[in-house]
């Protein structure tokens, strides 16, 4: 990695101590950092702190506080300025110029606060880097120095390094470059009436992170989604449906794949018939509701033509799992069931995730950890299975 080179735009924000510690982490592994330090971000750690432990000069721009009280204000105001200024092609300070005029790749770790995170206006501006092909690495959830709780923590040190030197391996570190994958994720809505519709808790953050995971790897992935409120990941092609027919219209429109993954929890069933305005109350009590069988979108992917090399099914089951999914396995057809025991509290709609890998060869157990890992992990083996 001698000859690597990273030029590192330090913010303003309190988290900005959090990149001395990532430089040494970088100098470590023998990458070259050059050092951008904005006029907010020199307010909490100086120039000569980052210019000693990146052996370089650090460029900056100068500052000066009439008072301690406006650290509050910068830590919650200006910590979400430079994704704003790039998101919107402005450039009026080095660190906004600089990225504009850049044909690199750039990795963006943010950090701020909870309110400023979700504000609508910031995820359309994280929206649009990463449509144009901005990487990001956090923000993570927890305790904030304001004294609030919740999504905007600066990432730790170690996992934005890691996410930095993947980005500087080459092409080896790709080694789904030239394949094409299908992802489901999410739930399916079937309608009731032009209000009501049947669906599930499912909220497609494992179906996310492992089409997040394959792209990583090079594979060209085509991401179908039911309706969730979940970013795109960065290089992901997203197809957003709603119902399960339209679910393996998608898929089937996306092939020819070499993998398939069938993450999405699919209604099993729909209403027969789709009401065509608001069902009512009446005397007679609540209506019935005729339900029909949905179309298998595991089954038919692995049993119809053409066939991805790879097709792997997932299992949320609530008891008995891996003997269920052993049934699965062996009724679909396909290669591999990831079952999980969907009771344990945090799994549905969670961030953690502890599965069971079902093949002919047996079954192979994985300890609970973040359903990113999972993702990755996967991905690892997907691409082991296809080499």
């Amino acid at each position: 990695m001698s000859e690597k080179r990273i030029l590192l735009i330090v913010g303003g924000g309190i988290a900005a101590y959090k990149s001395l510690e990532l430089v040494r982490l970088l100098r470590k592994a023998g990458v070259a950092v050059r050092p951008i330090l904005t006029a907010a971000g020199a307010q909490f750690i100086t120039p000569l702190s980052l210019s000693a432990l990146c052996e370089d000069r650090v460029y900056c721009e100068l500052f000066s506080l009439d008072d301690e009280s406006e650290m509050g204000h910068i830590q919650l105001s200006r910590s979400a300025d430079l994704m704003a200024k790039a998101a919107g092609g402005l450039a009026n300070d080095l660190a906004s110029t600089t990225l504009l005029a850049t044909d690199k790749r750039v990795l963006m770790a943010p950090a701020m606060n909870v309110r400023m995170w979700n504000h609508p206006a910031t995820q359309r501006n994280r929206a649009t880097l990463a449509a144009d092909g901005v990487a990001f690495v956090g923000p993570d959830e927890g305790a904030m120095a304001c004294g609030e709780f919740g999504p905007g923590r600066l990432a730790e040190p170690p996992e934005i390094f890691a996410a930095i030197m993947k980005a500087l391996e080459g092409p080896a570190a790709k080694p789904l470059a030239g394949k094409r994958a299908i992802v489901t994720a999410g739930p399916t809505a079937e309608p009731i009436d032009p209000v009501r519709v049947l669906t599930n808790r499912s909220s497609g953050k494992q179906g996310f992170a492992i089409a997040a995971a394959l792209a990583e790897l090079g594979c060209d992935v085509t991401l179908v989604a039911g309706p969730v409120a979940v970013p795109t990941p960065l290089g992901v092609r997203r197809v957003d449906v709603e119902t399960a027919r339209e679910m393996l219209a998608a898929c089937e429109a996306a092939l020819p794949a070499d993998i398939a993954v069938c993450v999405a929890a699919v209604s099993d069933w729909r209403p027969e018939v789709e009401a065509s305005s608001k069902m009512k109350k009446g005397a007679d009590g609540p209506p019935a509701l005729k339900l029909v069988e949905n179309p298998d979108i595991l089954a038919t992917l692995s049993n119809g033509f053409p066939r991805p090399r790879l097709v792997v099914g997932f299992a949320a089951e609530t008891d008995n799992v891996e003997a269920y999914a052993q049934a699965k396995l062996a009724k679909k057809g396909c290669d591999w069931i990831v079952a999980n025991d969907v009771s344990i509290a945090g799994t549905m709609g969670g961030d953690d995730n502890a599965v069971s890998i079902v093949t002919p060869q047996g079954i192979e157990r994985w300890e609970r950890t973040a359903k990113s890992d999972v993702a990755r992990k996967l991905a690892a083996r997907m691409a082991e299975e296809l080499s």
